[in-house]
């Protein structure tokens, strides 16, 4: 029997076109998946895998390294004051502060904070001379001593040191890492500072620091009065 390879007409349709056999029909390719990356991120791949080779030689690490550009303008000048108190001590303090805010409703994992943050500042004692009036200092007719009459010492504000001041550790709850991630929220971070200066305060008050600066004071004084010829000076705090 004879075997003709004619086309046949297509059966499901009335289409009069013919039909080519299987076998005439070309081969299907298989696409590679690699073939349907772009070539843009092939491309940043290569670089990103170059740079990192890059960093392991020795000198050209520093081709790509950071650079800190510093564009802060002059400081102003706002005012002037005149200083009437002699600073006569200074205490260094340390506090670590546990600060943690929690929701009423909600458990820590979801909403909350807690820090763990180490203050460090100093708090100064001085003593007003500014003030003194005509009966505050006594001379006798010999000037040979001398009576002055001062008020107590009193402490400054402490001022927190921030590059003695760090903080440890920071928790946080799901929601509050969102809100942290959409905006900066610097209220937290001055509550910890205002926190960690309200317990230095506390502690210099609790320290001795002001009986230390009267008797620097009386010292400094005694000294130079004495230098300038008095033999019997004694200071009063009033």
């Amino acid at each position: 029997m004879e075997r003709t390879d004619a086309p046949t007409e297509n059966p499901a349709t009335d289409d009069p076109r013919p039909v080519a056999p299987e076998a005439a029909r070309p081969p299907r390719r298989r696409v590679s998946l690699w073939i349907k990356i772009p070539g843009v991120l092939l491309a940043l791949l290569a670089v990103l895998l170059l740079g990192t080779r890059l960093f392991l030689i020795p000198g050209l690490g520093d081709l790509f390294g950071t650079e800190t550009k510093d564009r802060t303008g002059p400081a102003v000048l706002k005012s002037l004051q005149d200083m009437s108190n002699y600073e006569a001590a200074a205490g260094n303090f340390q506090v670590v502060v546990d600060l943690e805010k929690d929701a009423k409703l909600l458990p820590d994992a979801i909403r909350g904070t807690r820090t763990l943050y180490v203050g460090a500042g100093t708090v100064g004692a001085s003593v007003a001379m500014g003030g003194l009036g005509a009966g505050d200092v006594t001379v006798n007719e010999d000037r040979t001593a001398a009576t002055i009459r001062l008020p107590h010492a009193t402490l400054g504000k402490p001022a927190l040191d921030p590059d003695r001041s760090y903080a440890v550790s920071k928790q946080r709850g799901l929601l509050d890492r969102l809100g942290d991630f959409f905006s900066d929220n610097p209220n937290d971070e001055q509550a910890v500072h205002r926190l960690a200066a309200q317990r230095i305060g506390e502690a210099a008050k609790d320290s001795g620091l002001t009986a230390r600066a009267e008797k620097n004071t009386t010292g400094m004084l005694q000294g130079l009065l004495r230098s300038l010829g008095f033999k019997d000076v004694t200071v009063i705090y009033k």
